[in-house]
């Protein structure tokens, strides 16, 4: 398009912004208006998509890493004949697909986004995605506020990138001066934001960002380097072609007091239809799979550590499925991801101890039909939580083992103990939740997670425990083993992971002492298996659960839920982790706890009064 037509194309893209946010009363047009001739641009001369076919292979990737300017996206897909000017009046409206913030429910979407500093994070696995496992030219464009540049998921993306030398990546930055309380750290200080991005070996273009022939060129500039990715650090303003608000305060988040005034301003409402150049024809270069499944076998009374076998079952997934990859926080050695590694090494990644990128490189991933296995300590999962939050808006699927979980850990110490991480991943939506306490199980459920849709969690312990299942033997996903019972039992224990063999144990001498006990296997703690629960408490009327974890959120509240349709609550006994662990060894820290077999044969003696 000639300069002339996208100046023009920059307006509307103004005008339908005030618009939506006028007709939805809310909204933010301000900041939608700053970044419009960026956008223009883009999609006029420079963008490669099909809108009919949004998987298409060959399509470029855009991403509004400032989610709050979705008018702007919206008024984009407008313009190029996507949606009608009807349906962009519905902006945040409820059964609108034109949500506030961007969402999948929208085909051209890829992921959510409106928590600031994490389109970039995605963009890198989008791109890394094209490079090394589609190997394909559509490039990732992502639009990012200058706010969110003071977010350090930013700064993890922009060093990834330039270490993997993303030249399919360009980060197009709006730097308007004016966050949502005022002037932003850098302001206008263009060089400032440069200097940064250089020193992560990025290629800078430094513009007006509303010089249209600027803009043209800087998008030029950065589809022929090659090498490295680029960064458009562009100087804008706030509000744009509006007197009563261009670069003003106070006027973030608003939609136009008179709207009408301001649609004359800029020129009036204009009805451009841009022809977005289509992608070219490509064929990416997927592995086809290799095999049927072969799982690893374990031998019942061996004792193995179940991140073990969560290794070796990986590495089976992915030689029995070409579109599974490994994504690596720098300890697959002690997760032992690094198992698929040494099978798969073209679809193994390393983000290093960036364990945001971590989890945004997955989701990024996903969008181009890929099954991420992401591995990182339980704990260190804590850091990139809101990205797990965000990838279920993004209706992701995505696999996560957090290892090295609880006081089980041994000597390690707290901060390294995941004691959180069964109620952080039980709240996300949609989530499933497993905690398998051997080996065969283990791999059963790694292989299973592959086949479950949204956001799968798999804790994983670091010491052996008792293999206790055949291989042949099943777990579905919502599930329960029953490994004690008779038509006598007086109490049920309720144990996963790591406390299992120590509810058998305990079951074990409370029935020398005239108590017989059930026990269960709650290795899915998400969905939760509600119906043997409630069987099991109808037929001995107690239970006591133990966990290696907190007691807010996690095995012990999974079994309450199970009890909230109106139905007579057992009695009940939960036994978790209650203090400040220390250093001590696995046993000790049990013990300390009070979750081992001691405190369980002492809880059920105190639960059901004595011997019958």
């Amino acid at each position: 398009m000639r300069h002339e037509q996208l100046s023009e194309l920059g307006q509307q893209l103004r005008v339908d912004s005030v618009r939506a946010a006028a007709a939805a009363g809310s909204g933010h047009p301000t900041s939608s208006m700053s970044a419009a001739d960026l956008m223009a641009v883009l999609m006029g001369n420079h963008l490669r998509y099909d809108f009919e076919k949004p998987d298409h292979p060959g399509n470029d990737h855009l991403v509004f890493s400032k989610g709050h300017a979705s008018p702007l996206l919206y008024s984009v897909y407008k313009a190029a004949g996507a949606i009608s000017d009807e349906e962009l009046l519905t902006f945040r409206t409820l059964g609108s697909r034109l949500e506030g913030h961007p969402t999948p429910r929208l085909p051209w979407v890829d992921v959510a986004t409106g928590s600031l500093g994490q389109g970039l994070p995605y963009g890198v696995g989008m791109a890394l995605a094209a490079q090394r496992l589609d190997h394909v030219a559509g490039r990732v464009w992502v639009l990012i506020g200058d706010s969110e540049m003071a977010e350090g998921s930013e700064w993890e993306a922009f060093e990834q990138a330039g270490f993997d030398r993303l030249e399919n990546l360009t980060a197009v930055i709006d730097v308007n001066r004016l966050g949502q309380r005022g002037p932003t750290r850098h302001a206008w200080d263009l060089d400032a934001y440069a200097r940064r991005i250089r020193a992560f070996d990025w290629h800078t273009i430094e513009i007006d960002g509303h010089d249209i022939a600027a803009i043209d060129r800087a998008y030029g500039e950065a589809l022929s380097t090659i090498g490295r990715p680029t960064a458009i650090i562009a100087r804008t303003l706030k509000g744009r072609g509006v007197a009563s608000v261009e670069n003003r305060e106070g006027m973030h988040g608003k939609p136009l007091k008179d709207p009408e005034e301001a649609i004359a301003e800029l020129g009036g409402i204009r009805n451009l239809a841009v022809p977005v150049l289509g992608p070219p024809t490509v064929t990416p270069t997927r592995p086809t799979s290799e095999g049927p499944l072969s799982l690893p076998r374990f031998n019942p009374g061996d004792t193995v550590p179940t991140r073990d076998a969560f290794g070796e079952a990986v590495a089976a997934v992915g030689t029995s499925r070409g579109d599974v990859v490994a994504l690596d926080g720098e300890v697959g050695d002690s997760t032992r991801l690094e198992y698929f590694q040494k099978e798969h090494p073209e679809r193994y990644f390393e983000f290093y101890i960036a364990e945001q990128q971590l989890v945004a490189a997955a989701v990024g991933m996903q969008t181009r039909g890929w099954t991420p296995y992401v591995a990182t300590f339980a704990a260190f999962f804590t850091r990139a939580h809101d990205f797990i939050r965000m990838a279920a808006i993004s209706r992701a699927d995505l696999n996560l083992i957090g290892s090295h979980a609880g006081v089980a850990i041994g000597e390690d110490g707290p901060s390294q103990m995941g004691l959180e991480d069964l109620a952080a991943l039980r709240a996300v939506h949609g989530s499933t939740v497993l905690y398998p306490c051997d080996a065969n199980q283990t791999a059963q459920l790694t292989a299973a997670m592959a086949r479950e849709p949204g956001i799968c969690y798999l804790r994983t312990t670091r010491g052996g425990t008792p293999v206790l299942y055949p291989p042949t033997e099943e777990f579905p996903i919502g599930g329960s083993k029953v490994l004690r019972a008779t038509e006598d039992d007086r109490v049920t224990l309720v144990a996963a992971g790591v406390t299992v063999p120590e509810a058998l144990a305990a079951a074990d001498r409370l029935a020398e002492e005239s108590i017989p006990a059930r026990v269960i296997d709650l290795y899915s703690v998400k969905p939760v298996d509600a119906g043997a629960l409630r069987t099991a408490a109808e037929a001995t009327g107690r239970l006591i659960t133990v966990e290696d974890h907190h007691p807010e959120g996690g095995l012990g509240d999974a079994v309450v839920d199970a009890f909230t349709d109106g139905r007579p609550v057992p009695r009940l006994v939960r036994l978790a982790v209650r203090t400040m662990p220390v250093s001590a060894t696995p046993a000790e820290q049990l013990r300390e706890a009070g979750i081992d077999a001691d405190a369980i044969v002492a809880a059920a003696r105190e639960l059901v009064g004595g011997p019958a």
